[in-house]
């Protein structure tokens, strides 16, 4: 199972912190890697400065293809995060297509236009910015800093052209070198507010929303108490002059469903009471032992506003909406506490992607393990976390 852990600004990501966003920004990565892409066939087709290998030329489409591919389907956010291994084969194909781009071409070099790879690199690194940390994007981006002045040094010594052998190894550098600069410092940024945010709204905005929440719904049930029981049965009384034992039984029974509801008020998990405040008490919450309590204040939130979501759905009818938390399992080592949400939509598979999508990428975020599994007619969500 996996562990969700609290992590440092240099270590969290823009579409850890905002998953909408960082969704978002997805059609930009695969606008900037498709036309990489078509940019790199033109120039190789028509914008040669030397007849060159055009099987190699043919390699280096393929391997920008391939890194685009990489991008399309590790940002997506149903896989998210995107993970160290998806950007260092991001990075490795590019390096890789520096490498024969040069070698495709190798010859004097005439024209910095065709020279496609000195900018696909550097916006390589831009495109994942929002997906890794900005340690992460350093790396990348002087690895392929290193990569790109090398080959352009190596074309310069083997082939002079005017210009100095150490100027052509920096200006083949420069561009990865200035992009991911500025890609790191946004990313390194944007985490570090984030969390200032997020540490104020943890200690006030969550604790004080789900007080103000359970507060709330405990004053309706007791005023409907009030108002459905105890209040006729005042102003009933009133109006006789002697009690009879059916009036002592009837005061036992209003006290006793006083009791049992105060009872209820204090075995109910905060789950429970979103449920409530959500206004649709017929969903059903199974959780015996109380261990929503488990969940970290991020956690919560999240789930809060799933919830609020379904049930506010025009598609959804409260009673098909059934939450179940399960224990840890005792006999698997590292077992984690799971929670299942199972959702009766009526909606067609593609209705349901398209009200739930953006609240399910929030979800996968912050439950990596999430597991999403969606029918016509029938959402079901599965995901752990650690006791806290």
């Amino acid at each position: 199972m996996s562990r969700t852990t609290r992590r440092s600004p240099g270590r969290r990501t823009a579409q850890q912190y905002d998953p909408l966003g960082a969704m978002g920004s997805r059609p930009l990565a695969v606008v900037l890697g498709a036309g990489g892409v078509l940019w790199a066939s033109l120039v190789s087709i028509l914008d040669r400065d030397v007849v060159g290998a055009p099987t190699l030329s043919a390699l280096t489409v393929l391997l920008l293809a391939a890194s685009a591919v990489v991008v399309f389907t590790a940002s997506s956010p149903f896989r998210a995060p995107f993970t160290r291994w998806a950007f260092v084969a991001h990075v490795a194909l590019l390096a890789l297509a520096t490498v024969t781009a040069a070698a495709a071409q190798w010859g004097p070099d005439r024209s910095l236009v065709n020279d496609f790879m000195v900018l696909l690199g550097a916006i390589g690194i831009v495109v994942v910015a929002p997906y890794r940390p900005w340690t992460d994007l350093v790396a990348g981006g002087l690895a392929l800093a290193v990569v790109g002045a090398a080959t352009g040094g190596a074309v310069a010594f083997a082939h002079p052209a005017g210009v100095p052998v150490p100027v052509a190894a920096f200006l083949a550098a420069a561009p990865t070198l200035v992009l991911t600069a500025a890609s790191a410092v946004f990313a390194h940024t944007f985490a570090g507010l984030a969390e200032r945010v997020q540490i104020r709204a943890g200690s006030y905005s969550v604790e004080r929303a789900e007080r103000d929440g359970i507060t709330s719904s405990v004053q309706q049930d007791r005023s409907t108490i009030l108002a459905r029981d105890v209040a006729p049965f005042f102003a009933e009384l009133r109006t006789r002059t002697t009690l009879t034992d059916a009036d002592r039984a009837r005061a036992r029974a209003i006290a006793d469903g006083i009791r049992q509801v105060m009872v209820a008020e204090a075995d109910r998990t905060w789950l429970e009471y979103a449920v409530r405040i959500a206004g649709d008490p017929a969903a059903t919450v199974v959780d015996p032992l109380g261990l929503a309590a488990a969940m970290d204040a991020d956690q919560r939130t999240v789930v809060r506003t799933f919830v609020r979501v379904v049930l506010a759905a025009d598609t959804v009818d409260p009673a098909g909406v059934r939450v179940t938390v399960a224990p840890p399992d005792p006999s698997a080592a590292g077992s984690a506490v799971t929670m299942t949400f199972d959702v009766a939509v009526a909606d067609s598979d593609v209705g349901i992607h398209r009200a739930f999508d953006p609240y399910v990428a929030v979800l996968r975020v912050t439950f990596p393990d999430l597991d999403v599994a969606v029918r016509p007619s029938s959402l079901t969500l599965r995901f752990s976390y650690d006791q806290h």
